[in-house]
């Protein structure tokens, strides 16, 4: 597949959720991002369960080792679930050879930001978790648990929010994420964020993966130089000619399928 041939697919898929009921936006955001799924990787077991009473499913790859990791899904804090990531959360399990328990966290607008994080957070102190990882929306719960929490472990980023987005700070517009989405959304949540201007790292030891046409990755980037100043142990890769929510195709985008190995392996050498 093509970049381009998925930037139509996706902005077709997006643009039908307008004007849907919320719960049937949800049920048609998860079908899209369902049908670039790889299929599961043979004699993964996976559940669905709840964990200090939140949903979770758990992957767990044939050949398991420590563990688990915490997975906090994208989708703007209000679409996702783990049915609409269940592919990057397998193939996450299957790449790193541990459980990965991903977080079905509460969206608007029938939850708050706060309500969401608190769902992540909890998760994380009942299952003591050897990383975390988001992507997108997840990617900033996932940082926001790492401030937050006594939690201590490796953070996995793909193209998080960072910081408070501005017009000032964000990138240029790309497809399927623009400046103004990423502001539209932040305004729902700006109230709820903990420590939007928080410049110092999540925590010490982290991987990340943006992707080059994003209105995230500037500031992403700029954080990362900043973090790296205050002694952080940082790895960073950029996909290129890759849009934001690429990572769904990563089994038929060979720039996205590159960068994630990469990421998913300097992960796995973290966790050793």
């Amino acid at each position: 597949m093509q970049i381009d041939a998925f930037r139509r697919c996706f902005e077709r898929g997006l643009d039908a959720l307008a004007g849907l009921p919320i719960e049937a936006a949800w049920r048609r955001y998860d079908a899209l991002c369902i049908g670039f799924a790889p299929a599961d990787p043979a004699g993964m077991t996976i559940t669905d369960e709840r964990i200090a009473g939140i949903d979770v499913r758990r992957f767990q790859p044939a050949a398991v080792g420590r563990g688990p990791v915490l997975y906090a899904h994208g989708g703007g804090w209000n679409l996702g679930s783990v049915r609409s990531h269940h592919g990057i959360a397998a193939d996450l399990a299957e790449r790193l050879g541990l459980d990965v328990i991903s977080v079905d966290y509460h969206l608007l607008p029938e939850a708050s930001y706060a309500e969401a994080l608190d769902d992540c957070r909890r998760v994380a102190e009942a299952c003591a978790p050897v990383a975390l990882v988001g992507d997108s929306a997840g990617g900033r719960l996932v940082m926001d648990v790492a401030r937050l929490s006594p939690w201590r472990g490796v953070l996995g980023l793909i193209y998080p929010p960072v910081g408070r987005p501005t017009p000032e700070t964000l990138g240029a517009d790309a497809p399927l994420l623009s400046r103004d989405d990423i502001l539209t959304l932040w305004r729902t949540i700006a109230g709820d964020v903990p420590m939007p201007d928080d410049a110092s790292p999540p925590t010490v030891s982290l991987e990340v993966l943006a992707v080059e046409h994003d209105p995230l990755t500037r500031p992403l980037e700029m954080a990362i130089a900043a973090w790296r100043l205050t002694g952080a142990s940082i790895g960073y890769r950029c996909a290129p000619g890759m849009l934001h929510g690429a990572l769904h195709a990563h089994a038929e985008l060979p720039a996205m399928h590159d960068a994630w190995r990469d990421f998913c392996q300097a992960l796995a050498n973290r966790l050793a």
